[in-house]
């Protein structure tokens, strides 16, 4: 019998959104995962699956049964002659890391964190960098769905082919996904090269950059011309640190947070605060050396809002310089650093922000100095007008404000996924506000 706990409140990683589930379940088996779904059944609850509870949006969040996969995360298969391993969905990355690396395995691209779960991933569309790679759900190579009707389906491109297209950018909707099969590659380290440039200079060389090398990603300050561009590839250097606990704590975390926190009485601060930040940390060339993954996921320290959309890539140019417009002619409009910039190769996966295009991410974000929240709406507001008139769609596991009509302009295979998701799950018990945002 699956043991089902009250009272339990959940909060995601950032604190900005949280819920009281009716009913809170830790399963450790499918059968204890069916037991939840048939009595949700019974007493016609909703249902909300949750990994890591990193998504900085309320996309995990339920008044009804939630079910958190932390318990169903063992490694249950590897194939080294094919470089693949299957994973129970509830496995965080950070735990999976260690034991591909005791097969000489690794994935080849990852997010910036990895306190987040192979299901979660594959729910939100995870992203990081490098036009040779795609979304990290394009390593999925097969999974298992368990639908609200209690019924397995194995999904690959052979099998289940258009649940599986689904199922891959799946936003908790479908089913419970219960395990993941991810192509690998044979274990890697990275070098990083950061080093100062401006926003010019990288946005008219943008295509040299992007061939130079193989996860790109730049940092641009507003309120400024200054960038920090980031370049990671291959090396067999061996491991080698620029980190120092002075410069990127004492500095970069406290000093940051202390001025951010004045900045939320003096706003006007806020473009020296940027200036100021990148003329301390990032003037000089950095480097380091590593194991991929050491090297990929870095921490966030900062409790943060934070937007992120997808947009064509040949855009790039044109929607960073309106943003910097923006602030220019409204003094009043203040933006933290950085807004990250990365890039990302098309897919075939339905509701993937990347779908059938190249893309280019562009993350804004506010921090929130001692949980303080800044006022962000103009910010936020500006940005979204850019990337909808440039034709973006929004990261899945952060905020945004699109409902079904902007869905349904921006995604070709919209009412494809939508014809999916109500054969699988007629009922709607996989639903939440979020999602009826999304398909109502």
């Amino acid at each position: 019998m699956v043991h089902g706990y009250k009272g339990v409140k959940f909060q995601n990683w950032a604190r900005t959104y949280g819920c009281c589930p009716e009913m809170y379940y830790q399963p450790t088996s499918v059968e204890e995962v069916r037991e939840v779904l048939a009595l949700a059944r019974q007493q016609n609850k909703r249902v909300k699956v949750v990994g890591g509870g990193h998504s900085p949006s309320d996309i995990a969040c339920t008044d009804g049964f939630m079910i958190h996969m932390g318990k169903m995360n063992r490694v249950l298969q590897v194939d080294t002659e094919k470089k693949q391993v299957t994973v129970e969905a509830g496995i965080l990355l950070s735990d999976l890391h260690p034991q591909l690396g005791k097969h000489g395995l690794a994935l080849s691209n990852l997010g910036a964190v990895s306190d987040v779960t192979a299901g979660g991933v594959i729910g939100s569309g995870t992203h990081n960098t490098g036009i040779k790679h795609g979304i990290l759900p394009t390593l999925v190579v097969a999974l298992t769905l368990l639908t609200a009707d209690g019924t397995i389906l194995e999904c690959s491109e052979s099998s289940n082919a258009e649940v599986f297209q689904a199922a891959r950018v799946h936003l908790g909707c479908l089913g419970v996904v219960l395990t993941i099969t991810l192509q690998c590659v044979p274990q890697f380290h990275l070098q990083e090269i950061s080093f100062p440039s401006t926003l010019d200079e990288v946005l008219d060389n943008l295509d040299s950059h992007l061939k130079k090398s193989e996860y790109f990603r730049f940092l641009w300050f507003p309120h400024s011309e200054n960038v920090s561009v980031i370049y990671q590839d291959h090396t067999n250097k061996p491991p080698s640190s620029s980190a120092n606990w002075f410069w990127d704590y004492a500095i970069g975390f406290y000093l940051l947070e202390f001025l951010l926190w004045i900045s939320s009485f003096l706003p006007g601060l806020v473009g020296w605060i940027n200036r100021f930040f990148f003329w301390l940390l990032f003037t000089r060339k950095r480097e380091s050396s590593n194991l991929s993954h050491e090297i990929f996921t870095y921490e966030c320290r900062f409790k943060q809002h934070v937007q992120d959309w997808a947009i064509p890539r040949e855009k790039t140019k044109e929607a960073l310089l309106e943003l910097k417009a923006v602030l220019e002619t409204h003094p009043k409009m203040v933006a933290h650093f950085p807004v990250e910039v990365r890039f990302t190769r098309g897919d075939d996966i339905l509701l993937s922000p990347c779908f059938q295009r190249d893309s280019c991410y562009m993350n804004i974000i506010m921090y929130r100095p001692y949980g303080k929240d800044i006022p962000r709406l103009d910010y936020w507001l500006a940005y979204e007008t850019i990337m909808k008139k440039v034709g973006g769609r929004p990261h899945w596991a952060k905020a945004h404000n699109c409902t079904r009509k902007d869905f349904e302009k921006m995604y070709p295979a919209f009412s494809k996924f939508c014809a999916i998701r109500e054969k699988l799950d007629p009922t709607g018990m996989f639903l939440n506000a979020y999602l009826e945002k999304v398909f109502y």
